[in-house]
This record gives C-alpha cells, structure tokens and sequence, in this order.
C-alpha cells in the first residue's frame, strides 16, 4: 500500500462515521469499498467506489451520495482537489509534495522498499518440486522450482516466517524401480545377458550409478539372470496398429517390473540397500546442486521414509473417527463423505500402505509442526489428490482451509519449429541443467513465472536468448544497467550526482510521462503485497515489464546528461539531478523487483 492511499482510507473511514451518526448509514453497516490507484492521470490518482457500494443502503443515488461523502472530507495537505466522475466514483488527485514523497521512501528503504511486515507471527511453509529423487530435474520441474521460490520470497516480504520445503520420496516404488534398474545394469558390468525392462529407468545416468557399485564389490553380489526370472511374469510386448499408434499385445510392464524388484530383494537381501542407497544418494545430490545453481533453496529435505512411523498413527486416529472400512481385504478411507469422487485405499490387502497413506501422514506432520498456513506446489497432474488430501484433514479434525495447494501446468518446450518431447522413464528428456546452461538462470526464472500457474506454457528458446526488446527479462535488466551506466558517465564527466539538488528541483519533473512514473513506482509495494497474498508472481513480473518500458521510452525521449563538449545551463543542471534522482529509485525498484524473483540486477549488460 502506497503512503497516500492510508490517509484517503483514514478520510473517508471518518466521512462513514460521520454518515452512521446521521443516520444515513446504519449503525452496523461494513463498509466493503475500494481504494485502487487510476490508469489514467486525467482521473486522478485514487479513486474509491464508497458512493456506489453505500448507495442502496443509504437509498441515494450514487452521484448525490458521492457529493454528500465529498463536502464531508476533512482537508489534507496531500490531497489538492477532489472530483466525482462517472457513476459516482470519486477520485483524488494528490498534492504535487505528495506525489513527490515516493522517491524519498524509496531513497530512505532502498532494499527494503515495498516490503512490509503485516504477516509478521504468522508460520506458512511452501513445499515444492518434491521432484521423485529417479532422474536429473527436467524443464518441467524447474517450472515448479522458479514458482514456488518466487511465492515464497515474495510471502517473507510481506513478513510470513517461511519454511522451504523439498518433499524427497525415497521409500516408495519409483525408488524401488531404480534400485532394481541400476542393479540390472551392474549384471551387465558383470557380463550378464539382461534384457533390459521396458518400464525400468533406462537412462545413461543408471550406467553411470552402477560402475562405482562394481569397482567396489566386483562380481560379489552378482545373481543370474535366469534366477533373476523366476517366477517373473513376461515383459509387454507392442506394434505398431494400423494408426501407427503403439499397443500393448501380450505381457505386463508393471508386472514384470515388480517381479524383477522382488527378485532383486530377495536374492540381494540386505545388500540391496546398497543399490536404493547409491541410486538415492546420487540422484539427490545431483537434484540438490542442479537447484542450489539455479538460486532454488530449502530450508528442509523433509525424508519419505521418516514419515513410515507416522502413518499408523494417523490411520488410528482415522479409524478412531470412524473414517475407515474394510472391503476386499483392503483398508479404505471414506473420502465420498467430503466430496471427494470415490473412497481411496490407504492399505492394500497385502498389508503395504498406498502413498496416500503417506501423504496422510505427511500433512498432518506439516500442520502438527505449527504452521498457520501449508501450501503445496504441484504439477497439474495431481488435481484429483487436492480433495482426497483435504478430505483427510478434515476427517483427522483439522481445518483443511489452512493447506492451499498451487497446481503449476506443464511446459513445451520449442527449437524454432520443433517440439522437444521428454521422457524421464526413457531418459531422452532436456534437463534443467540443459535448459540453464543454454538460455541462462535469469530468463529460465523469469518466463517460468511470467505466466498464470494454471496457464500452459510454450518456452521459447530463442527468445530466451535474444538481446531485443521482445524479450521481456533482458529489457528490464537492460533499463537498470542502462541507468547504471548514466551514473557511471556522471562521474567519469566530473559531475556529482547530487540527491539535495535533485529533490530541490523534482518540481521541474513535469511531463506525463514522468507523473506515469512517479505513479508506477509509488504502486509498487500494492502489486508485491497482491502478488503475494494471491500467490502470483506473474503480478510483479508484468510490472517490472510495465516500469522498464515506460523508463526506456522517458530515456529515448529525454536526454538527462548535458551533450559533450557543451556547458550546461544551472537550469539545465538542476532538471538533471531531478531526473538523475528519478533514475536511481527507478533502477532500485528494478533490482528490488529481480531480486525478488531470483533474477541477478546486472549493472552493464
């Protein structure tokens, strides 16, 4: 919120006492209006819908009652003339001081500007990528990784206390898939004819995990492959359908797999934790240096297998509530009664818990931990768990309105015309890495979050790169490299940037254009606040668009150092330092913005 704006709220909370003392307004009457900054300078600064929200009650129309709440204001140095426009809008046009008073709070807050401390005591934890600790992060992931780092700086800057979480899930089958796949590839090292699964891990990076695994123990923990089969149910087999389409025509993936797993377990015994763990140990430190690189940090990599003591516990308390059933042998959870679509399983007939059951026991940790509000980043692909999760927590007796839950849709990623397809099973897949390495952390972090979560997004590599106005996050950073290099001309001419001076004079600071920027930069703590509590990064990334656009076209048009060679007048010096000063809170806003975001503020470019 802007400093103006408080005392148009506070002079118009008094005009609504004043119309409840006079019986215009009822005594109990909530007073729901708005205060929003205009988009056109010609309507002032702020305009409040007071009159129209109050008409019906007070049973005016909105222009009378609008004129009655305007002879009723009490006088303010800021505001220098009030007007009602339209339908009973009413709008305020600041006092020039006023206008000016931006600059000197940002001057003063510098860093800090736009932040604020209103959540301040209140607990919130953002969890997110949780990515399957199977493969390198692929540009899906680092989606999920910008977002969910963005939303959490941007709820620390209103002033939550805000705990990163990493969700890492090493007890589950995906895990036991890789195990058995990085094993099956050690039988290759140690002369094995495997023929290798279709549905296990079939990447170089599996190859890669197994040779250190070899040249520890050799040929000693080695099985044959024929005892790796026994008992295993054939593999899928496809063709290609008169569609060209791939089918399935006998065996079973899945089941194949498992065989293959159970197998491994079995003939491995405790050794087979040497695979889990090499597999794990591996792929999560990769995970964790690749997101380290990418300015992605967590305050905890919470363990799935951490969590397996807990679940019991969680399915009793279900149970206690009378939330749980048996039918065909498995253990099912009543999640129709919440509305969700059908009951889940929470343990199978083999006595194994589903990752539901996991999950469970994981929010219940997460609100037992203390925390005012939860939120979970997930892909879109995982809608149908939101009402389940919920269900649960409400069922075990907690308000689910305290967990949120942010489903992030999918990216394509584009080479000029061409589509990349990703795979993570197959391991043809563009990594995270890739992406980073080719395009550059800041433009990955900025279009990863320049979109609506829910909206899709199509990543253009080329643009990425591009060194043009087109391409949004070189153009911001370009305008604060560009004012960077105004100041560093200022001195290399011998010329002291002067702050007094500049305000002196910030009265000769009179185009529209420049009252567009004074406005601009004086919204910015209204769009961090609505970026954050809406969980919107997108907000401030049009808005840095907005601001660097509107300095670039004042830059072009506006020449702010005097021209070589030539003796400026005192006149001419003095509109310099105005608009000197106006450049420097522009670049701090810029910087404050990218910073925000994860971006780096480059001072030339």
């Amino acid at each position: 919120m802007s400093e103006q704006q408080p005392v148009i709220s506070q002079a118009l909370a008094l005009v609504v006492e004043s119309l409840k003392q006079q019986q215009i307004l009822p005594i109990d009457w909530v007073d729901n209006s708005t205060i929003s900054r205009t988009k056109d300078q010609a309507h002032g600064d702020f305009a409040s819908n007071l009159a129209m929200i109050a008409a019906k009650t007070a049973k005016k129309n909105p222009r009378e009652l609008a004129q009655t709440i305007v002879a009723m204001l009490p006088a303010s140095d800021m505001i220098s003339k009030v007007e009602i426009a339209g339908p009973g809008f009413i709008n305020f046009f600041l006092d020039d001081n006023a206008r000016f008073a931006i600059l000197d709070t940002i001057m003063q807050q510098k860093g800090d500007f736009g932040t604020s401390e209103e959540f301040a005591g209140q607990k919130i934890q953002v969890e997110f990528v949780s990515a399957n600790p199977t493969s390198s992060l692929h540009v899906g992931h680092g989606r999920g990784a910008a977002f969910g780092m963005s939303v959490a700086n941007l709820l620390e800057a209103v002033g939550y206390q805000v705990g990163r979480e990493y969700y890492v899930n090493d007890a589950g089958r995906q895990m036991d898939i890789l195990a058995t796949s990085t094993y099956l590839r050690y039988l290759e090292l140690c002369g094995e004819p495997i023929v290798f699964p279709t549905n296990a891990y079939q990447g170089d990076y599996v190859k890669d995990i197994a040779k250190p695994i070899k040249k520890q123990h050799g040929d000693s923990l080695k099985t044959a492959w024929e005892h790796m089969l026994l008992n295993v149910p054939a593999d899928a087999e496809y063709q290609i359908d008169a569609n060209g389409e791939k089918v399935c025509v006998s065996g079973d993936k899945e089941a194949h797999i498992d065989g293959l797993i159970a197998n491994a377990k079995a003939n491995l015994g405790d050794n087979y934790q040497i695979f889990h763990e090499a597999a794990l140990n591996t792929i999560l430190a990769d995970i964790q240096d690749d997101l380290a690189d990418f300015n992605v940090h967590f305050d905890q990599w919470f363990s799935e297998k951490s969590i397996q003591d807990a679940i019991v516990p969680a399915l009793e308390l279900l149970e206690q509530r009378g939330f749980l059933y048996q039918k065909d042998g498995n253990l099912w959870f009543k999640s129709t009664e919440f509305g969700d679509e059908k009951d889940r399983v929470v343990r199978r007939a083999n006595g194994q818990f589903t990752y539901f059951a996991s999950d469970i026991a994981y929010h219940k940790d997460k609100l037992d931990r203390g925390y005012d509000k939860i939120i979970d980043v997930w892909g879109s692909d995982h809608h149908g768990y939101i009402k389940r999760v919920k269900a649960a927590l409400t069922a075990m007796g907690y308000d689910a309105q305290r967990m949120d839950v942010i489903l992030v849709q999918f990216v394509t990623l584009w080479r000029g015309t061409e589509q990349i397809q990703m795979s993570s099973r197959s391991g043809q897949f563009v990594t995270l890495r890739e992406l980073r390495q080719e395009v550059g952390n800041d433009a990955a972090r900025f279009y990863y979050v320049a979109r609506k979560p829910e909206q899709h997004i199509d990543f253009d590599l080329e643009l990425a790169k591009s060194h043009t106005k087109d391409n949004a996050v070189y153009y911001i950073q370009y305008a604060h490299a560009r004012i960077c290099r105004v100041l560093e001309r200022t001195e290399e001419r011998g010329i002291k940037v002067d702050d007094k001076a500049g305000k002196a004079h910030q009265h000769l600071l009179t185009q529209p254009v420049e009252t567009d920027l004074l406005s601009l930069l004086a919204s910015y703590p209204e769009v961090l606040r609505r970026a954050a509590v809406n969980y919107e990064p997108h907000l401030l990334t049009n808005y840095l668009k907005d601001l660097a656009s509107l300095f670039h076209g004042w830059y072009n048009d506006n020449r702010i150092l005097p021209k070589d060679g030539e003796t400026p007048t005192q006149d001419e010096l003095d509109l310099m330092q105005a608009r000197l000063r106006l450049s420097k809170s522009v670049r701090q806003v810029i910087q404050n913005g990218l910073i925000l975001l994860g971006l780096t503020a480059p001072t030339s470019m």
